[in-house]
């Protein structure tokens, strides 16, 4: 037996994804910042969204560095060199991550496939830039955009600065934020 769907409410646990259906970011998605435990999550999160989605335009060398480059241990290591990182968990499942570095630039933005498209990698943002603004960034951000990501990035109020770049194999588009 359905009950009825209230807004906001979910009546039980195994209803959820039809208020999700209705309710099309998911708000009872807990955004946190990243813990060393979620590394593993994040690495298979990124490489299986980076082969779909980005990869696949580059010659095999490319894709090969850039999978190397972003692995856990290279997660790790940008950690460690200060990047900040923030996850969106659901149920203990990481359903996307968001990386700023030095307060200006957003490095890395993966939303799990499942989630596209319910405002998940908006909150990300939100939530990132708010951070990095209250740890003294001035607002201004820049990303090297996939081809597929662009869109996405527009929506989020970015805009492209140059043409489309090949560096080490990998394609990119050099976009800005500007605060309002």
């Amino acid at each position: 037996m359905l009950l009825p769907f209230v807004p906001g409410r979910c009546p039980a646990w195994r209803y959820r994804m039809v208020c999700l259906a209705f309710d099309k970011a998911p708000h009872r998605m807990q955004i946190r910042p990243l813990l060393p435990a979620d590394l593993p999550a994040c690495a298979r999160l990124l490489r299986a969204s980076a082969i779909e989605f980005i990869v696949h335009e580059s010659p095999p060398e490319g894709a090969c560095t850039f999978l190397r480059e972003n692995d856990e241990d290279g997660l790790r290591n940008y950690l460690a060199a200060g990047h900040v990182y923030h996850v969106a968990e659901e149920e203990g499942e990481i359903a996307g991550f968001i990386a700023i570095r030095a307060n200006t630039h957003l490095f890395h933005l993966f939303v799990d496939k499942r989630w596209h498209g319910q405002g998940l990698a908006r909150r990300l943002w939100q939530t990132a830039r708010a951070a990095a603004v209250t740890r003294g960034g001035d607002g201004g951000f820049t990303v090297n955009a996939s081809n597929y990501a662009v869109p996405a990035y527009e929506a989020l109020g970015f805009v492209r600065v140059a043409p489309t770049r090949c560096v080490k194999g990998l394609y990119f588009n050099p976009m800005r934020y500007l605060p309002d």
